[in-house]
């Protein structure tokens, strides 16, 4: 008896140490190792009591073997919310002040050296969370013994690991779509197209390549695919595309700063670097009628860029900025899907500041001057763009006295929105050098209601012929009205409501009886001092919105008419392409279009575990913050000596409970 059971019990004391040995071995080889995570503010803004901030994450894997499944943990505020839509290629999950963010299946994996990026979430707080957003750790459970491990989709997407973070290398060419005859001129007040048919362009803007988020905003919630398409649908033949020199300039060098959005909607762009993402988007609209305008809309990039007054800074010289606009126009000098540049988003400044000014001089913030130097730039590269100048801030009142600007004193100017002031037009024109380049050019003044300032003429009851003779006539209409040259209205919109509204509905009245072409501000839902033509999603059109905005689209005999002579205007069955269009181009009385209802993308599903999600819009105004780095955070790896401590102790825990049944057998014995 007591030799069976010294066999029995030598069995249970060798299985219990090779089980012990083995668990050792297996906790060792999935030691927890640590990852390195960079936390980036994207954009930032305010709705109402909420404080909304846009975050981007990259995490990189400095270890020499691949991981498998990994996990970030934030500090973030009390009461923080992630909201609707705004999470993209993890899973989050927020409880108490830690925000834990887990992969989805196909970022899960990081090899050695690797990094997945596109990391995205956009929070809420009740006051702005300065630096009290930060990381606490990150780090993977299960490291393999393996230095190297296929690539995933998000590490390829934007990323090399020689780079810095958000840039890529490698070159980019240009895409050549549909090329031949989709150029247009102007004659007279008119724009028309190479046959000398009257067109009429009426589009919308859809900011972003400006903000760094160097992708249209939006797209974190969105298919970019399906958003242009869906404006193509709507019936808008033009998108003015708001691009920073800085970004330009990057691209020129080779160098492609990441591109955020969200992978699961947009899995399609995955692998692209930020400018063949936006030459798709370029092919996109070329393949659903839509051409495009490019409007320099800041020379860095920074969602509040636009309030610099002029198109140089302390780090984007003058030549620079020509350079942008080189490169831009080279880029697409091949494809008729890019009609127009505008040159430079609202040249703006006050008497008393560094500001712009337009008379007949070489001065280095003379708008004149610069627009003439930067658009025969273009024009040398391809000379069949339009090309689109856009007003300043004030003018002299008397031009005998003050033609130099030397006056600061502000009763000395006619003053009018940024961008909005043509004035100067009268007494120095543009002027290119030969009749054919100056049929390139065309006026692009930018008008907003009380909703955005309470200009001087909206003191009053105004009305529409109020609205002419104080602002409309001398800053800019006088120009269509005297056959100078054609007008597009570059930025115009906001908020439904009040006397915003009342504005609104007459400058509608003047774009309609007048034919001016227009680019409606916006399409993106995150303007927070207009509002957009879609909500938070990106997805779900605002109707109310887009029934005003339909009145003044080109439309005839019931559908949209596209710029393009071959490609309909959309997908939807409801638009035409110009070879199609028949007689005037009056819209006068036109008839009421039906727009088949758009349905939201079929996309991927984004697994986000939200908590307490906030329904608010996005809003900033105009556009959003740009990039800056929160922190860099590193934890240390669990030692694998804890894991054999585990094992040893199971050993000598097993090896007790023995000796005490031994000890007890041999009493009963």
């Amino acid at each position: 008896m007591r030799s069976s059971f010294r066999k029995r019990l030598v069995l249970l004391v060798t299985i219990l140490v090779a089980l012990s040995i083995v668990s050792g071995f297996y906790l060792v080889s999935k030691s927890q190792v640590a990852l390195s995570a960079t936390l980036n503010e994207v954009n930032s803004w305010k709705e109402g009591n909420t404080h909304k901030t846009q975050y981007s994450i990259s995490l990189t894997n400095p270890t020499q073997s691949a991981v498998n499944g990994w996990r970030i943990e934030l500090s973030v505020p009390e009461g923080a919310t992630i909201a609707e839509g705004g999470a993209w290629n993890a899973k989050f999950d927020i409880k108490g002040q830690v925000l834990t963010i887990t992969p989805l299946d196909y970022n899960q994996s990081i090899s050695a050296g690797g990094s997945a990026s596109d990391i995205g979430f956009i929070i809420g707080t009740t006051k702005a969370p300065e630096n009290d957003i930060s990381v606490i750790s990150a780090v993977s459970d299960d490291a393999t013994s393996s230095s190297t491990s296929p690539t995933t989709a998000s590490q390829r997407a934007n990323q090399d690991p020689s780079q810095p973070a958000g840039e890529t290398t490698g070159t980019s060419t240009p895409v050549t779509l549909i090329q031949g005859d989709d150029y247009l001129t102007t004659r007279g007040n008119q724009i028309v197209d190479q046959n000398g048919t009257q067109v009429w362009l009426t589009g919308v803007n859809w900011f972003g390549y400006n903000t760094g988020t160097n992708i249209f905003d939006g797209v974190w919630a969105c298919n970019m695919q399906n958003a242009l398409e869906s404006i193509a649908d709507r019936g808008f033949n033009l998108l003015r595309i708001p691009i920073s020199a800085e970004l330009l300039l990057a691209w020129k060098n080779n160098e492609y700063p990441q591109a955020n959005f969200n992978q699961a909607y947009n899995s399609e762009l995955v692998g692209m670097n930020s400018l063949e993402i936006l030459d798709y988007a370029v092919q996109i609209c070329g393949e659903n009628g839509i051409k495009i305008m490019f409007d320099i809309h800041s020379a860095e990039t920074d969602a509040m860029g636009h309030m610099t007054n002029l198109w140089y800074t302390d780090n984007i010289s003058t030549e620079q900025f020509y350079e942008a606009l080189a490169f831009l126009t080279t880029h697409f000098k091949d494809n008729d899907t890019v009609i127009a540049i505008d040159l430079k988003n609202e040249p703006h400044g006050k008497p008393h500041e560094n500001g712009a000014i337009w008379n007949d001089s070489d001065d280095q913030n003379n708008w004149k001057h610069v627009a003439q130097e930067a658009g025969n730039i273009v024009l040398d590269i391809n000379p069949n763009l339009l090309i689109m100048i856009e007003g300043i801030e004030i003018y002299p009142i008397d031009l005998a006295e003050n033609s130099n600007y030397a006056s600061q004193d502000a009763s000395d100017y006619y003053f009018c929105w940024w961008g909005g002031n043509l004035r100067g037009v009268k007494d120095y024109p543009i002027d290119f050098g030969t009749p054919e380049r100056n049929a390139q050019i065309v006026y692009s003044p930018h008008d907003y209601g009380p909703s955005v300032y309470a200009q001087p003429w909206f003191s009053k009851d105004f009305t529409f012929e109020s609205l002419k003779a104080d602002c409309w006539d001398d800053n800019w209409l006088y120009i269509y009205d005297s056959d100078t040259a054609p007008l597009l209205i570059g930025e115009w919109g906001g908020f439904m409501q009040g006397d915003n509204l009342k504005w609104m509905t007459l400058l509608r009245q003047l774009i309609l009886d007048n034919q001016l072409h227009h680019t409606f501000w916006c399409f993106n839902a995150n303007s927070g001092d207009t509002g957009g033509l879609v909500k938070d999603d990106f997805t779900t059109w605002d109707e109310d919105k887009y029934a005003f905005v339909k009145e003044v689209l080109w439309q005839q005999d019931g559908a949209f008419v596209g710029l393009d002579h071959e490609v309909p205007l959309g997908k939807a069955g409801n638009g035409i392409a110009l070879s199609q269009i028949s007689g005037s181009v009056d819209v006068k009385d036109q008839p009421e279009t039906t727009v088949p209802e758009t349905s939201a993308a079929e996309v991927s599903e984004t697994t986000s575990v939200i908590n307490e999600s906030d329904t608010t819009s996005n809003s900033i105004a105009n556009s959003e913050v740009g990039e800056s780095i929160i922190s860099t955070t590193k934890t240390d790896s669990p030692n694998a000596w804890f894991f054999v401590g585990i094992a040893l102790a199971i050993l000598l825990i097993g090896g007790g409970i023995l000796v005490i049944i031994n000890r007890n057998r041999i009493g009963k014995l």
